[in-house]
């Protein structure tokens, strides 16, 4: 078992990753509540498809535009200045959604304002959080860091929803705000108290130039392409989350709201219970792969039965899927990218795995409305695995990706294994 179980021992030998661990703990429960509470504040005001899977489009443009300039602002200044602040004006919009929502009449429209000023943030900060990762953590423990990381969000996607569908159903979604505007102040409070982290010599400035070598630095990398455009197929074609409160309403099963949310991470909590096995399995990019057909598989599965358990069974097993794809996907980023170009790449990654839930909550409340919830779900996971393969089929460097023969790979850990004989 203990070849199997997850390592913890990253959270023993370093200090600021145990800090950035534990603020990411609260802050994420808070974010999931409000995650939930956002469309389902929305439904209540509107009853309209439409009106959810808009927020899908709200969020998408400014994190498109401030993921990628995040990625230079991380690779020029510090990352710690960048995490805290992007932090602090979260915990003001938090404040604000929960003053809205004490309103008589809620206000619809600033309620699409806070997503995309929420997206615009994270789009702002990721990219400097993902890229402390390996200036805080040994090479050889990035792969052990990076499923820590996901257990922490893991726990907030299980217990957020689940907290969530309770208080905004049976008390009211300003019960929601307030708990996340809590989570931000504890958040906060740890994280001023990690280290500084400025560029290294070889940073680059924050100009438009620098995001163009960044971009060029990732097409290069077919590589990382693949992982890039498999992950964005798979969430575009498959991601039904703005369908849950319709979903639940269909089976008269209003109750079951979080269920729906968090079935995916138990599945994925699963594997990276059990994901030290990774760090044995050298070929990345047919994992990443299969996991994702898996992923569309699963989703069609769901859809094509009228069974509560049995949808959040397949849910569970998609987000199985989806963890086996997000660890290995962290593994080949971390382990084979040069630190001067870590934050820039951090951007488009960012990019990859939260613009294809984005557009699918597009893609999934517009199909729904032009044809029918079941047919949503069912087709959404039957192109996903088309696409997954096509572009697995077109990008032979990503399928055939090993982390033991891998040029990049091996480069950043010779640079590594340096550096430490040198400190």
């Amino acid at each position: 078992m203990k070849k199997l179980t997850i390592d913890i021992s990253p959270l023993r030998k370093y200090r600021d990753f145990r800090l950035i661990w534990s603020a990411g703990f609260v802050s994420y429960f808070g974010s999931m509540i409000t995650y939930v509470a956002l469309p389902f504040q929305i439904k209540e005001l509107t009853n309209s498809y439409i009106a959810v899977g808009l927020m899908g489009a709200v969020e998408l443009i400014p994190l498109i535009v401030f993921s990628l300039y995040g990625g230079v602002l991380a690779d020029s200044v510090d990352r710690k200045r960048m995490v805290i602040l992007a932090e602090f004006l979260a915990l003001l919009i938090s404040i604000m959604l929960l003053i809205n929502s004490l309103l008589p009449h809620p206000k619809l429209l600033f309620i699409y304002i806070a997503a995309g000023c929420f997206s615009s943030l994270d789009g702002i900060q990721r990219p400097s959080l993902d890229s402390l990762l390996p200036r805080i953590v040994g090479h050889e423990d990035l792969p052990n860091a990076s499923a820590l990381m996901s257990l922490r969000s893991q726990f907030g996607s299980i217990t957020g929803p689940s907290v969530a569908g309770v208080l905004v159903s049976v008390f009211s979604v300003s019960a929601g705000f307030s708990v996340d505007v809590i989570s931000y102040v504890i958040s906060l409070f740890l994280l001023i108290k990690i280290a500084k982290y400025p560029p290294l010599s070889k940073s680059t400035a924050p100009k438009f130039q620098s995001l163009i070598e960044g971009i060029k630095y990732a097409g290069s990398r077919k590589d990382l392409l693949g992982t890039y455009l498999v992950d964005m197929a798979a969430m575009f074609f498959a991601m039904p989350t703005a369908l849950f409160p319709f979903w639940a309403d269909s089976l008269h099963a209003r109750w079951a709201l979080g269920f729906f949310y968090a079935a995916g991470t138990v599945g994925a909590l699963v594997i990276t219970l059990f994901s030290r096995w990774i760090n044995h399995y050298p070929k990345h990019g047919r994992a990443i792969t299969l996991a994702a057909i898996a992923w569309g598989v699963s989703i069609s599965l769901a859809g094509a039965t009228s069974s509560l358990w049995l949808i959040i069974f397949f849910l569970a097993l998609a987000g199985a899927a989806d963890m086996v794809s997000a660890l290995f996907r962290s593994a080949m980023w971390n382990q084979s990218i040069p630190d001067e170009f870590r934050g820039r790449l951090a951007g488009i990654e960012l990019l990859s795995y939260a613009t294809g839930p984005l557009g699918g909550q597009m893609r999934a409340g517009s199909m729904a409305a032009w044809t029918s919830l079941r047919t949503s779900i069912i087709g959404g996971g039957i192109l996903c695995v088309g696409f997954v393969s096509l572009a697995a089929t077109a990008l032979p460097k990503f399928r055939h990706y090993d982390v033991r023969t891998n040029e990049f790979a091996l480069r950043q850990r010779e640079i590594r294994l340096n550096n430490s004989e040198e400190e």
